[in-house]
């Protein structure tokens, strides 16, 4: 980590010399036999900050709230999607109006796999 924060406006000359080495696994992995990684794959999380091709920091065994960021398994199919708990049931939440949000039906078989805590995308 670096020893400051990095200014978005005017250059800081104090950054070159930082000699620290990084591990990301530290700054980023809070409880390792819990967190998981996963890459996203299509766009319907796209307005929440989670682009097709982007990594996903989980954690299982967290107790979902309404609005988290979820891994989902519904009827045995993966998805992310952010929960909402309603008056009327369980929905899954797209973060893109191109995509349906899930109303999940009340037969189905629903598993909270790990709730979401960090995107990691690239800028290119």
């Amino acid at each position: 980590m670096l020893p400051t924060t990095v200014p978005a406006g005017f250059p800081s000359p104090a950054l070159d010399f930082v000699s620290e080495t990084i591990n990301l696994h530290e700054h980023l992995v809070h409880d390792p036999p819990s967190t998981y990684i996963a890459r996203v794959s299509g766009s319907s999380m796209v307005n929440a900050g989670i682009s097709d091709g982007d990594h996903l920091l989980i954690r299982k065994g967290t107790q979902p709230r309404d609005g988290d960021v979820v891994v989902a398994v519904l009827d045995g199919q993966f998805t992310v999607k952010r929960l909402r708990l309603t008056s009327t049931g369980v929905l899954l939440q797209a973060e893109n109006p191109e995509y349906p949000d899930i109303e999940v039906p009340e037969l189905s078989e629903l598993i909270i796999w790990g709730v979401a805590y960090m995107c990691l995308h690239s800028l290119r």
